[in-house]
């Protein structure tokens, strides 16, 4: 996506630049581009602009598949990069065998300033981490890979168990879809969940999986004749604003509490508790965007009874209060609203 002029005297697109290196996977080179390149603000500018630079000179890079691509600029464009995503590759190289930058790349990633946000999608954590971008922090890549990524890298917190890390600056995923996951959570982090949503629906993809999802679900398919979740979770989806318990849900499935547990953390990766908790925040937060209720009873009708309690788990799911995300995400509501037609 080439950037569009504006009205407004200053206005830029935030630069997403994707490094593509010889052997990448073209779906997940894709990602940023099908999901930042979408978003408009209420004006109809684009709220990104994705660019993609190789390690070389502008020309073609290596996939694992039976095409090439033809990336149009060099190293020297990560510069001007307001955020770097590195996609997964199968021809990493000394990155993946031993941990070390190739000359080569080292002298590309020299080219990032210092702040720009930074991403992976799937083995591309090798990057960053051979950097050392993610020495002492938290991180996350395709469960097959976090045993060797430990080992090779051992300042590294990883955690193999997760869909992605967002550690601020710093932003890791597991494989394939996961990258998907990324880039909705980092748009839904600038521009609030209208837009993420938006861009979702559009990209007929789950408009918001946590990062604390499980990567591997023992059963994401019911075996055929199997009793599932499913009709719990649509039962307290419509009773957010009311006190639910897990027996009650367990009820909705004519289930023991004990094997309603445990299929549920099978089929959806975490706890009902902890579901629970993740959709009464996302009703908080389309409500504090889209509506003029007060934070009191946008804290009833999210479930949380209390202000207080809705201010303890934003706090600590998105860690900033009731009031600050509607004084931020507010107008992105409505940007995504008058902009849902065109992406």
């Amino acid at each position: 996506m080439s950037s569009e002029p504006s009205s407004r005297p200053g206005f830029r697109p935030h630069r997403v630049v994707v490094l593509a290196m010889d052997g990448l996977l073209p779906f997940e080179l894709g990602i940023p581009h099908r999901i930042f390149g979408r978003p408009r603000d209420a004006e109809g500018r684009p709220l990104y602009e994705v660019v993609t630079c190789s390690v070389r000179p502008p020309g073609p890079v290596s996939t694992d598949s039976d095409f090439d691509v033809l990336v149009p600029n060099g190293p020297e464009i990560l510069a001007t990069a307001d955020t770097v995503i590195v996609p997964a590759s199968y021809e990493f190289g000394p990155v993946y065998d031993e941990g070390v930058l190739t000359p080569e790349l080292a002298a590309a990633l020299a080219h990032i300033r210092p702040g720009t946000r930074l991403a992976s999608i799937c083995t591309g954590v090798y990057v960053l981490a051979a950097a050392g971008y993610l020495d002492g922090r938290p991180a996350t890549t395709h469960w097959i890979d976090a045993e060797r990524l430990q080992r090779l890298f051992p300042k590294i917190k990883v955690d193999p168990d997760v869909l992605y890390v967002d550690d601020g600056d710093v932003l890791t995923s597991a494989g394939v879809a996961a990258g998907v996951d990324l880039c909705l959570h980092i748009l839904r982090r600038d521009h609030g969940t209208a837009v993420a949503n938006a861009v979702a629906r559009r990209t007929v993809v789950p408009p918001h999986r946590e990062g604390g999802q499980a990567q591997y679900i023992q059963r994401p398919v019911p075996e055929p004749q199997l009793a599932t979740t499913t009709a719990a979770r649509a039962w307290a989806l419509a009773r957010l604003h009311e006190p639910i318990q897990l027996r009650d849900m367990a009820e909705q499935e004519s289930m023991s509490v004990r094997t309603f547990t445990r299929r549920f953390r099978e089929e959806v990766g975490v706890s009902p508790g902890q579901w629970l908790t993740q959709q009464r925040v996302e009703r908080a937060r389309q409500l504090l965007e889209s509506s003029d209720l007060s934070v009191d009873q946008v804290a009833r009708d999210a479930g949380f009874g209390t202000a207080q309690s809705m201010r303890q788990h934003l706090q600590a799911a998105l860690g900033v209060t009731p009031t600050s995300y509607r004084r931020t995400f507010r107008a992105g509501a409505e940007a995504g609203a008058a902009a849902g037609g065109r992406m």
